[in-house]
């Protein structure tokens, strides 16, 4: 798309009014917001510009060049990470997708954008097992208790995160099944799947994600090929999880649907009071002080649940 078009403006003062409106929302979002600390020192009424370099992913030199209208054409995958950190609403997201001369996602697409509202639901779950999946499965965004509990998930690339290739290619997971578990729970995914070919038909992941579990799964194959309907059986919510360090964890998986943006939050928890509650506990502090480490220092304002697996 020509960033004319898309902008209504030549690049360069598309550009200066892109760094403008982040300047604007930036000041706009309160620090508390997005789960930042607020010293009794502090001047800036809204974020600072290293704090949102941080929560987006970016560094604050190209931040610093972005506001200043210094540096254009930012990907969308920029876009979409100054979105999300800004925790914009749907219709200002896509003003700034507009600016960066990008089409902003349409809903033939599979929503992968995490609305304010559900932002505000992580924050007060920020010490429990959660991940957020879109409607092919795929990961979305998992917090660190999860990581801690199912192991590290920001390495994962394009179809690595996809919870039934890594049920059917991949290395698997940490949750212990039965082969009849196993085999009804691909059936479950490989029919979540077809449900979202059926409403995105248009979106070029869907179809991609399709023929590489084909080429890569004969059972995909079998299971896409038969057309065999999702299993009658609810899947049980009750989990064992396979802890290196903390060993089996017996926990409850709940699934809240968020249905105007069709994505699914899985939240982890274990009975009050119990030992598996306290080993879930175990893993959650041993596990998130190894992902601690291995990170190293974090830019200032970067959170530790802000990593975008089952």
């Amino acid at each position: 798309m020509d960033r004319a078009v898309a902008t209504g403006t030549d690049s360069g003062t598309a550009g200066w009014e892109f760094g403008r409106m982040v300047r604007r929302w930036r000041d706009a979002v309160a620090p508390e917001a997005v789960g930042l600390p607020v010293g009794p020192r502090r001047r800036a009424a809204g974020l600072r510009r290293e704090e949102l370099a941080g929560l987006a992913g970016i560094s604050a030199d190209y931040l610093t060049r972005l506001e200043q209208g210094r540096a254009v054409s930012p990907s969308a995958q920029v876009t979409e990470a100054l979105a999300r950190a800004l925790r914009l609403p749907d219709a200002e997201r896509d003003i700034l997708y507009r600016l960066a001369g990008h089409a902003p996602p349409c809903r033939s697409e599979v929503p992968t954008y995490i609305p304010p509202s559900v932002h505000r639901l992580l924050d007060r779950l920020a010490g429990t097992p959660v991940a957020v999946y879109d409607a092919t499965q795929t990961l979305v965004v998992a917090n660190a208790p999860y990581e801690a509990l199912m192991g590290p998930t920001s390495g994962w690339r394009g179809i690595e995160r996809n919870a039934l290739w890594r049920h059917l290619v991949g290395p698997g997971t940490r949750v212990v099944h039965t082969p009849e578990e196993e085999d009804d729970v691909v059936a479950r995914l490989t029919a979540d799947l077809r449900l979202a070919t059926v409403r995105y038909p248009g979106d070029p992941r869907v179809a991609r994600l399709v023929r590489e579990l084909t080429a890569l799964s004969p059972r995909f194959v079998e299971l896409w090929g038969s057309g065999a309907p999702e299993p009658a059986r609810d899947p049980s919510r009750h989990k064992v999880v396979d802890h290196p360090t903390v060993g089996l964890v017996a926990v409850d998986c709940d699934v809240l649907v968020v249905a105007a943006d069709d994505l699914r939050i899985m939240v982890y928890t274990a009975e009050p009071g119990t030992e598996d509650a306290d080993r879930l506990a175990l893993a959650v502090v041993l596990g998130t002080q190894e992902l601690d480490e291995e990170a190293g220092p974090r830019p200032p304002g970067r959170r530790g649940p802000a990593r975008s697996g089952r």
